[in-house]
C-alpha cells in the first residue's frame, strides 16, 4: 500500500514537473530581453536554488563522480545552455505552440543518432515513427501552405530543431555519464551552462540598453527559481520510483500544455494543416517511446 501511494505521489509530481515546463514559452514572451540573458539567469538561478536545496538536506556533491565525468558534464553543460537561447529564440519568431513542436522532434533525432552513435538497432516501427514525424513537422512549418514566403516564422522553426538537435546532444552525451546521482549531474550542468553564457552575453550584448524593471525581475526569478529550480528538483526526485517509460510518456504533458496555453491565452491560431502535423510528431513519438514486443524463438 505505501509503495503505490508512493508511486501516486511521484506521478503527481512527474505531471506537475511537466505542465510547469510547458508554461516556460508564456513567461519568455513576457519578457523583453535577448535570450542570452534570459538563459544565463536561468541558469544561474536555477544552480544557486538546486544548491541550497542540497545544503537544506544537508547532502554532499560527490567531487569523486564528478571528477570521473567532468569533460562531459562540460560539453552537456555548454550544449544545454545554447539550447536553451535556440529555444528562446524560437519562441520569439514563431508561435509558442510551432516552437515547443519543434523542440519535442528531439526524440526522433535520437532516434537517427543511436545506430550510429549507440549501436542501438533501428526497428521498423521506429522507422515509421520518424518519417510520419518528420511529415508532421513539414506540416506544422506551415512550409506545405506558405511555401518559403513566412521568412520570420521559417526562422522560428529553424531555431526549434536547432534547438532539439542541442537538447538531442545533451541526451545522448548523458548516456555517457554514469556512477553520478541525477542532483550532482544537473547541478554541474546548470552551473557549467551558467559559466559559458556569463561571459557570452557580456560579450554579444549591449548592457547598457537593457531594461530591468520590477515585472522583468520577477518574471526572470520565477523562470529560474520555478521553471528550473523547483521543477528539476521535483522531476528528479521521481527518477528513482518511477520507469524509465513513465517518465519519457509523461514528459509529453510539456508541449500539449504548451500548445493548449498557446492557443487559450497567447491567442495563436494553428491551420488545420498544422493541427494535423501536430497530431503526427506528438502521435510518432509517443509510440517510438513504447516498448517494443519481444519474440521469444
Amino acid at each position: 500500500m505505501t509503495f503505490h501511494s508512493e508511486e501516486n505521489s511521484a506521478r503527481a509530481k512527474l505531471a506537475l514537473s511537466m505542465f510547469i515546463f510547458g508554461t516556460i514559452g508564456i513567461f519568455r514572451r513576457g519578457i523583453v530581453l535577448p535570450s542570452s540573458i534570459i538563459a544565463m539567469v536561468r541558469a544561474v538561478v536555477g544552480t544557486l536554488f538546486l544548491l541550497g536545496l542540497i545544503l537544506a538536506k544537508r547532502q554532499k556533491i560527490d567531487r569523486e563522480a564528478v571528477r570521473k565525468n567532468l569533460w562531459l558534464l562540460i560539453l552537456s553543460g555548454i550544449l544545454l545552455g545554447f539550447n536553451w537561447i535556440l529555444l528562446f529564440e524560437a519562441y520569439q519568431y514563431t508561435s509558442v505552440a510551432t516552437a515547443t513542436l519543434c523542440y519535442y522532434m528531439a526524440p526522433i533525432f535520437i532516434i537517427l543518432a543511436s545506430p550510429l552513435l549507440l549501436k542501438e538497432k533501428l526497428t521498423l516501427r521506429k522507422g515509421l515513427c520518424v518519417v510520419v514525424a518528420l511529415g508532421g513537422m513539414v506540416l506544422v512549418s506551415g512550409f506545405a501552405e506558405t511555401g518559403i514566403s513566412g521568412i520570420g516564422e521559417m526562422k522560428g522553426v529553424l531555431f526549434g530543431l536547432a534547438a532539439a538537435v542541442f537538447y538531442a546532444s545533451v541526451v545522448l552525451l548523458n548516456k555517457g555519464i554514469r556512477d553520478i546521482s541525477a542532483y550532482d549531474k544537473t547541478i554541474m550542468q546548470l552551473g557549467i551552462a551558467a559559466v559559458v553564457l556569463l561571459p557570452y552575453t557580456l560579450l554579444t550584448e549591449n548592457w547598457s540598453t537593457l531594461s530591468f524593471d520590477t515585472n522583468t525581475v520577477v518574471m526572470l526569478l520565477i523562470m529560474g527559481i520555478v521553471h528550473t529550480g523547483f521543477a528539476y528538483a521535483m522531476y528528479f526526485g521521481t527518477t528513482r520510483v518511477l520507469s524509465a517509460q513513465t517518465l519519457a510518456l509523461f514528459s509529453y504533458i510539456d508541449p500539449i500544455v504548451a500548445v493548449l496555453l498557446s492557443a487559450l491565452v497567447l491567442k495563436e491560431s494553428m491551420s488545420v494543416l498544422s493541427l494535423v502535423g501536430a497530431v503526427a510528431v506528438l502521435g510518432s513519438t509517443i509510440v517510438s517511446e513504447l516498448p517494443e514486443k519481444t519474440h521469444k524463438a
